[in-house]
């Protein structure tokens, strides 16, 4: 990463474009042979070494194909060459950080990385396009000050911001450190942030700057090597007992995949209601994805949809309690806000504690009134007269790792015509965050023109579950009769 300008520090010079050509082919050789290695490693296999060696390669090829992009980007928007001079803005519009980090006329930029500087002296922020985007906020949303930061932080890492900011800004302490942030979706991304102070004429700290790179997806896949070794290990202790109990576990869990399910009619207002699980073409047979519907004894619908972070008999077992526990507590009259309180104090309490992600929600036909709440996961979609939107998420984090969060609670009234669509994070292949959703609200004329919730289900399967996917996903879609 370039030093960012100062008085009394000169910009560094592009590298030569040949050297960095050369690195470009010799990362991309290395790709092409890890990623010769890895087909030939069978990750759908019962054996669990060879699903651990599978991951690690997966993880391998990520950071390789990053490297690759980021060189790409060294290569065709090589940062400015500027004279020496103080580089504090005058307050106005956000611009350039310096650095080159910003998109170029080429938009050469990851939408991965974005930039900001905090300026003291105004308390006013510059942020990047791809930075609002990172965070899933409008660009024309004014950039958040270090003060407001830490409202998009996950609690627990609150501090963790706090101490790397409070040793950047008085002890001049370059900044490098990662945390948690909560998109207005709901979803939960992992920052990785770079930077310094920036030093006025007298040496003092006048402004900050930093680069923000969203590493959620690495971090995913160092989590799935950790989960595929922690169940190697279990698997070679546990080899004379465990055969099989995978299955036996996963099987009560879900209906088999592509089954649709449905909820009976009792009258106008009553839901009518399908779901599939499209399933990974590699890996193992137990995954953390669930969906749920059951019809409540004050004639309520619940639905619910969520993920557990892993693979195997851990995650099979928790699934289970987790998906006993909404019944349970769905029964005994909680609310979909309460029901995330004591989801969260279950799972931070279990013998094996893994970040879980869930959105519930709770139709009283009465009324025709949705109550719904989530934790970490991406919101609901609802689609009316040919048009889709998402809807405002209320607060919560992912479950199983703050003790104390606490969790909001939504409501909607439907309209006759109206469509639900729930789903894990992985439905839509390839793409993740706002891409994932445009990509789904795109439907919204063709689930119009769909009779039934199964149909509807049909349509999002023939879109997104064609060629072979990398994870397991559930989609849940609920109609209210026109």
């Amino acid at each position: 990463m370039p030093p960012h300008l100062s008085a009394d520090r000169p910009a560094a010079q592009p590298p030569a474009r040949g050297s960095v050509e050369a690195l470009i082919s010799q990362t991309r050789r290395l790709k092409g042979e890890v990623d010769a290695v890895r087909r030939d490693t069978h990750g759908d296999t019962a054996d669990p070494h060879e699903r651990w060696q599978r991951a690690l390669y997966d993880l391998a090829l990520h950071q390789l194909s990053d490297l690759d992009e980021h060189l790409a980007q060294l290569r065709d928007d090589p940062p400015p060459t500027v004279p020496a001079q103080p580089v504090l803005r005058q307050a106005g519009p956000a611009g350039p950080v310096p650095g080159g980090l910003d998109r170029g006329p080429t938009g050469s930029l990851l939408s991965r990385v974005g930039s900001a500087e905090w300026n003291l002296l105004t308390d006013e922020a510059s942020w990047s396009e791809d930075l609002y985007r990172i965070l899933g906020r409008s660009p024309s949303a004014p950039a958040l000050t270090l003060d407001e930061l830490p409202s998009l932080v996950l609690d627990e890492d609150r501090p963790k911001l706090t101490a790397m900011v409070t040793d950047c800004l008085v002890d001049a302490k370059p900044i490098d450190g990662e945390f948690r942030v909560v998109r207005p979706d709901g979803s939960v991304r992992t920052l990785h942030m770079m930077g310094e102070p920036v030093p006025d004429a007298d040496g003092s700290t006048a402004a900050m700057w930093a680069v923000l790179r969203d590493v959620s997806e690495l971090r995913r896949s160092q989590w799935t090597v950790r989960e595929t070794r922690d169940s190697l290990r279990r698997h070679r202790r546990q080899a004379q007992t465990g055969g099989g109990l995978a299955a036996e576990r996963q099987e009560p869990v879900l209906p088999p995949s592509h089954e649709a399910r449905g909820l009976p009619h009792r009258g106008p207002r009553s839901l009518d209601i399908a779901a599939r699980r499209l399933t990974a073409a590699a890996g193992p047979p137990t995954c953390g994805d669930w969906y749920d519907t059951l019809q409540l004894p004050d004639g309520d619908t619940l639905l619910g949809v969520g993920d557990l972070t892993g693979h195997g008999i851990t995650v099979a077992s928790d699934k289970t309690m987790l998906m006993g526990a909404v019944r349970g507590m769905a029964l005994a009259g909680n609310r979909p806000g309460r029901l995330m309180d004591l989801l969260n104090q279950l799972l931070d309490t279990s013998a094996h504690p893994a970040p879980a992600s869930a959105v519930c929600c709770r139709y009283r036909p009465a009324d025709r009134t949705l109550e719904w709440a989530q934790a970490g996961h991406p919101a609901p979609l609802l689609y009316r007269d040919g048009t889709g939107r998402m809807l405002a998420a209320p607060g919560g984090v992912l479950l199983g790792t703050t003790p104390s969060a606490a969790y909001g609670q939504a409501e909607a009234t439907l309209e006759p015509g109206d469509l639900l669509l729930l789903r894990t994070d992985a439905l839509v292949r390839g793409h993740s965050g706002t891409d994932a959703v445009d990509r789904l609200l795109d439907l919204a004329p063709r689930f119009a023109a769909a009779p039934t919730a199964e149909d509807c289900v049909r349509l999002v399967v023939e879109e997104f579950g064609a060629g072979e996917r990398e994870d397991d996903a559930c989609v849940l879609i609920a109609k209210l009769p026109a």
